[in-house]
């Protein structure tokens, strides 16, 4: 087992499945050193757990856990692109979408759920450039949607 994945058991979490793509693109796409994720949504076994805007039918604290979700759907991605994910040399760029009541303001601390788990994960390596928008909706009505760059040798 990868020094990452392990690292993954002793903060009781692991790898889910890939999510299949909902249309036509990859889950992740490697060249000259750098992966990219497609969108990932916070699916647990295939299936979001929640669905509405952050600030309405969503709290902030649940949001911040489909962040973490959402990230570790990522690193699934990210693990079947390389092979390894002790290939990965650092979390360059993460990006979160919020789907938000128009009254929530508060991306940045929904975003920290994706922050703090690649930081936890990768430590000073995971520490990365992020965005944190608000969007009026995502799809399938996820609350939350995210993209992570890697750098990798």
């Amino acid at each position: 087992m990868s020094r990452t994945e392990t690292r993954l058991g002793e903060l009781s979490l692991s790898l889910p499945p890939v999510a299949a793509p909902a249309g036509v693109y990859v889950p992740a796409a490697g060249h000259d050193g750098l992966v990219h994720t497609s969108g990932q949504l916070p699916f647990v076994e295939g299936a979001l757990p929640a669905t509405g805007k952050v600030g309405a039918e969503v709290p902030l604290e649940q949001a911040q856990e489909f962040a973490a979700i959402a990230t570790l759907n990522a690193l699934a991605a990210i693990k079947q692109e390389l092979g390894d994910l002790d290939r990965v040399t650092r979390v360059l760029k993460v990006t979160v979408f919020v789907a938000s009541d128009p009254s929530f303001t508060q991306q940045p601390q929904v975003a920290n759920g994706a922050s703090e788990l690649l930081g936890e994960v990768f430590g000073e390596a995971g520490t990365h450039v992020r965005s944190a928008v608000g969007v009026a909706v995502l799809p399938l009505d996820s609350p939350v949607e995210l993209e992570v760059v890697v750098a990798y040798e």
